[in-house]
């Protein structure tokens, strides 16, 4: 997201004159940029049948953050953590972890 330099106003991406830029639609100013417009979101949707993999047996789990939740399967009382949208944006995350003595891992919603 880019902001006008004169007015503040958020500005879009438009071609003009054969050039790609940024243009404001508050104070009509137009910003040349080559790289304005060829930034695309994209977002994978997940079948309703997919498992959401979070830890891999291959990870490295130092990259995780640690926090004290008891595991069910040890009584080990830290484990990795790692925070995940897994409904609707409306709904909270769900927190995915690992124990960190057995690589038990369980969520929290």
């Amino acid at each position: 997201m880019k902001f006008c330099e004169i007015c503040g106003n958020i500005l879009i991406t438009e071609k003009k004159d054969g050039k790609n830029g940024w243009f404001c639609r508050k104070c009509k100013k137009f910003f040349p940029d080559e790289k304005a417009g060829m930034t695309t979101l994209s977002e994978k949707v997940k079948k309703d049948d997919e498992k959401i993999k979070v830890f891999s047996e291959d990870d490295d789990y130092m990259q995780y953050p640690i926090a004290d939740a008891k595991c069910s399967k040890c009584g080990n009382n830290k484990a990795y953590w790692v925070l995940q949208q897994t409904r609707g944006a409306d709904e909270p995350q769900t927190k995915f972890l690992c124990c960190t003595k057995c690589k038990h891992k369980w969520r929290e919603y």
